[in-house]
């Protein structure tokens, strides 16, 4: 390990990988020496009112990891879907030298309204992220090696943000049940040296906010919300990065962190702090 390395000869799991935060996840750990495991659906799921990831989008950082130097494996999976998630993360385990160090439960979708709305962001944003926590504490509690596991929540997941829709309200209902879902991992894979962090970000300049139907929305929000709350950020910024994010979950999964765990860490500009 060098100092320019600091997560060479780890292997990190990554879902929702094929662009956004877990694009940008992907390339940070990787340029700081990690492998990738690198899943994504690259499919749409009928709910979803924007265009979710394709193949191409997967395929473009499978580039950008490689790049780096360091190596990919990716796989087209769905994280609703127990025994594909399985089959990609023990292929990627195997393919990468049989050990896990890292995870970041990064997949999720928004669909706000629909019929099936609710049921879908429940799915993907919840029960995903126990299918992946589930399945990737066995080979990790195997290997012996300890590791640090940050699941993605969002500013929705600490205060009551959402709108009078069936998906909206889903999702805050997801994004809270994954505070839950990492307290109890942080203390389940404690004694195994395994720590287990979410991070909250407010908005995130990703193609899950910076599309006609999310934008839309927001501004309903807004406008539903004056003469109440402030929904702004407290610093003067409207979105942040992809890269932002990534950079505080590379901390989180980092030896400098090594005694961090159960916590859940806004990367917000202040949005939850004004609440």
């Amino acid at each position: 390990m060098s100092a320019d390395k600091p997560l060479a000869g780890r292997v990190a799991f990554i879902t929702g990988a094929a662009r956004g935060q877990g694009r940008a996840h992907a390339v940070r750990l990787a340029s700081e020496g990690a492998d990738v495991i690198a899943v994504d659906i690259c499919d749409q799921i009928a709910s979803v009112p924007y265009p979710l990831a394709t193949a191409d989008d997967l395929a473009a950082t499978v580039k950008l990891v490689e790049d780096t130097g360091a190596r990919i494996v990716a796989t087209q999976a769905d994280v609703r879907d127990r025994a594909a998630l399985k089959a990609a993360l023990t292929e990627g385990v195997e393919a990468l030298g049989g050990r896990l160090d890292i995870v970041v439960a990064n997949a999720g979708i928004a669909p706000m309204a629909g019929e099936d709305a609710w049921q879908d962001v429940i799915d993907v944003n919840l029960t995903g992220v126990f299918h992946t926590v589930e399945l990737a504490a066995r080979p990790m509690v195997k290997a012996g090696n300890g590791g640090a596991m940050v699941l993605t929540s969002s500013v929705a997941g600490l205060v009551g943000l959402a709108s009078p829709m069936a998906g909206s309200v889903g999702y805050a209902a997801a994004k809270h049940g994954i505070v839950g879902i990492m307290r109890v991992y942080a203390n389940l894979l404690a004694s195994h040296s395994i720590r287990v962090n979410s991070v909250h970000p407010a908005g995130v300049d990703t193609p899950m906010i910076d599309n006609e139907f999310i934008r839309s929305w927001l501004e309903g929000l807004a406008q539903e919300s004056k003469g109440g709350p402030d929904m702004g950020n407290a610093l003067p910024v409207q979105t942040l990065q992809a890269e932002d994010i990534a950079a505080a979950v590379a901390w989180l999964v980092s030896d400098e962190a090594r005694y961090i765990t159960g916590v859940t860490l806004p990367v917000d500009a202040g949005f939850v702090n004004k609440r």
